[in-house]
């Protein structure tokens, strides 16, 4: 039975998408973040010495990073699911969006949320202007100009396609999902971007993604 450390309001929500998606049976041993720092407990670091999630455990393996669970499951249960045939212009797209997922995608919203915690901490009085101040100018100047160029990148890059490979869902959505997601609770997405609301939209109406938000638990980023 595959077993998935899964952390509330994290990327392991992904894992459990995809094994929904291929109608896996799997088992879910829950961990929680700390409700004052939001973060990982230290039960994760007993599973995996980096005491990150997802943890996929299958066997004898045990498989940490959300790519690399996602490589294997396909490659073990999928059959060809969720995948292009090789060789065409949407199985390249593919490639490449699963790498921008934990790559480009990423890393501006992960500033976002340090400078973010930055501005509004606690900080001793007599440093607080300093420190909120050049949060807020380094946001200003160097992550939302990057996470406007990438938001935009995205909306164009589904103009006239429903997912981000072609005309069929894969896995590449399953990892995309993630970043986007983030995006719209904390990052400006919305609205005037309405190719990727609209995928977001598709991605939250699949029957696979509801099961695995009901055993995954309520799902805020």
């Amino acid at each position: 039975m595959i077993l998935v450390h899964h952390l509330n309001n994290s990327r392991s929500q992904r894992v459990l998408w995809l094994l929904e998606e291929l109608g896996l049976p799997y088992e879910i041993e829950p961990h929680t973040r700390d409700p004052r720092t939001s973060l990982a407990p230290p039960s994760l670091r007993a599973v995996h010495p980096l005491g990150k999630s997802p943890i996929l455990v299958d066997g004898d393996l045990m498989l940490a990073e959300t790519g690399a669970i996602v490589d294997y499951l396909l490659a073990t249960y999928g059959g060809g699911r969720l995948v292009p045939a090789q060789g065409t212009p949407e199985y390249r797209r593919y490639v490449y969006w699963m790498h921008y997922a934990e790559g480009p995608a990423m890393q501006p919203l992960v500033l976002k949320v340090i400078f973010d915690a930055v501005e509004s901490g606690p900080v001793p009085f007599f440093i607080r202007p300093i420190t909120k101040g050049l949060a807020r100018a380094l946001k200003g100047k160097l992550v939302t100009p990057e996470l406007e160029r990438h938001l935009t990148f995205l909306e164009a890059e589904l103009a006239g396609r429903p997912w981000f490979a072609g005309e069929a869902m894969s896995a590449a959505d399953i990892m995309m999902s993630f970043p986007l997601q983030a995006a719209a609770a904390r990052a400006g997405l919305d609205a005037t971007r309405p190719n990727l609301m609209a995928l977001l939209a598709r991605i939250e109406a699949r029957p696979a993604w509801q099961r695995a938000i009901e055993r995954g638990g309520a799902y805020q980023l």
